[in-house]
């Protein structure tokens, strides 16, 4: 998978994290894990976004991009689409963007967990960290309350 396309701009990025980051909140504000995601085409159109969800609907497979993923609905092809996330994706979702050839990943932070973002980047997807404050503060504020249940989602 080799991404032959302009990067994207960080201002475009960092735009497209607003997205991510509210449903997140929403997340949060549900009783569950502060994650969110969201699938961009890459000039900018939201295709859809979604939370992790794993508490709510007692489903360890709801991750944020995973639900973000499904809202999006059916296309015939993802090179052309950014999975934007408030945290680095773990294995599972990570897969996800290998398996649908997805050309770009946007990322708040990868400082509360490292995921499979540099074996994505080895692969040719085009990979954005934006080491985003508020997106760590709101991880780490989570994870120091409730290390249970964080260990439980990206499981330790």
């Amino acid at each position: 998978m080799t991404n032959l396309r302009p990067p994207l701009s960080r201002d475009l990025a960092l735009t497209m994290l607003e997205t991510a980051y509210a449903e997140a909140q929403l997340g949060l504000s549900e009783g569950g894990i502060p994650i969110g995601a969201a699938l961009f085409h890459r000039d900018g159109t939201l295709l859809g976004a979604g939370h992790n969800r794993r508490v709510q609907e007692d489903d360890a497979s709801v991750h944020a991009e995973t639900d973000a993923f499904r809202k999006a609905g059916r296309r015939r092809d993802y090179p052309d689409c950014v999975m934007v996330t408030t945290l680095s994706p773990c294995w599972y979702c990570s897969g996800l963007v290998r398996q649908f050839n997805i050309g770009a990943v946007v990322i708040g932070e990868a400082t509360t967990f490292h995921g499979g973002h540099d074996w994505l980047q080895e692969l040719g997807v085009e990979v954005i960290v934006l080491d985003d404050p508020a997106c760590t503060e709101l991880l780490q504020t989570f994870t120091d309350a409730h290390p249970e249940l964080w260990n439980e989602d990206i499981g330790l």
